[in-house]
């Protein structure tokens, strides 16, 4: 089954926890919101074996317009990254 909702997640959550939907949904949301906070701060978030959550920063670029083949300028901009930690990599690989 594939998870592409935080209901989803929380439904599952729930499941393996025995926790009420909307207690696990709690849960789900204040995990995200912590995780984006910590982002936003310039911190980076660690869990052990599943992986790191980072901010980096792109500098300003030239690109060119899709449509007109025109170039412009990309701006720079700090983007949220996660890089699998070894028990995760493992995990999937089988």
């Amino acid at each position: 089954m594939s998870i592409t909702t935080k209901d989803e997640l929380a439904k599952q959550v729930a499941e393996r926890t025995g926790l009420e939907v909307g207690q696990a949904k709690s849960a789900v949301d204040a995990t995200i919101a912590e995780i984006t906070s910590q982002l936003a701060a310039g911190n980076e978030v660690k869990f052990t074996g599943f992986g790191k959550f980072s901010a980096v920063a792109r500098p300003a670029r030239e690109g060119r317009n899709p449509q007109t083949g025109e170039s412009m300028t990309i701006a720079a901009k700090t983007a949220p990254k996660f890089s699998p930690g070894a028990e995760l990599k493992k995990a999937v690989n089988g």
